[in-house]
């Protein structure tokens, strides 16, 4: 799906910087073309400035959002996830990230959890990077607790494990 959005900007590396960024940080666009998170209204000049493109890159990517049906659905419906992973240090939370070959392969959410759960770890919070949204996506898992170092074995003995992350 990622591809299939980008196709549509293809002639236009500035605009897909904006779509990579809208979808990124799941920010909207409303019926009047303006970015949006919830019922924030994010200036188009903060959002250049972020991606190094001119604001009117912004505004001409809303417009061709709300002019594709499909876009427009996409788009309109696009909702933010508050994310521990940034606060794990302060709140004295631990962050688990996972690496894998392919992350298409089924049963690797419930692999990784599955061991957690069997060593008594309760969790905080699950992330998982859209492998279409992302080059290299990751699992991220927030625990209260410190990983022992058989978990971190059990889970480093999955097959599809590339590597592991412990903040």
């Amino acid at each position: 799906m990622f591809d299939e959005i980008m196709e549509k900007f293809e002639g236009s590396p500035s605009q897909q910087a904006v779509i990579r960024l809208l979808l990124e940080r799941g920010f909207s666009v409303n019926d009047e073309g303006r970015v949006v998170s919830g019922g924030i209204e994010i200036p188009n000049t903060g959002i250049a400035r972020e991606i190094d493109v001119d604001r009117r890159v912004v505004d001409s990517t809303t417009d061709v959002i709300l002019e594709d049906p499909e876009l427009r659905r996409i788009f309109q419906n696009i909702s933010q996830v508050p994310s521990l992973m940034d606060l794990a240090p302060v709140l004295d939370l631990t962050v688990l990230s996972v690496e894998v070959a392919d992350a298409e392969q089924e049963g690797i959410v419930a692999s990784v959890t599955g061991i957690l759960a069997d060593h008594g770890i309760s969790i905080r919070q699950t992330i998982s990077e859209d492998p279409e949204f992302t080059d290299e996506p990751r699992l991220h898992l927030v625990t209260d607790e410190d990983l022992p170092g058989e978990v971190i074995t059990d889970i480093r003995a999955l097959s599809f494990v590339r590597s592991i992350e412990l903040q």
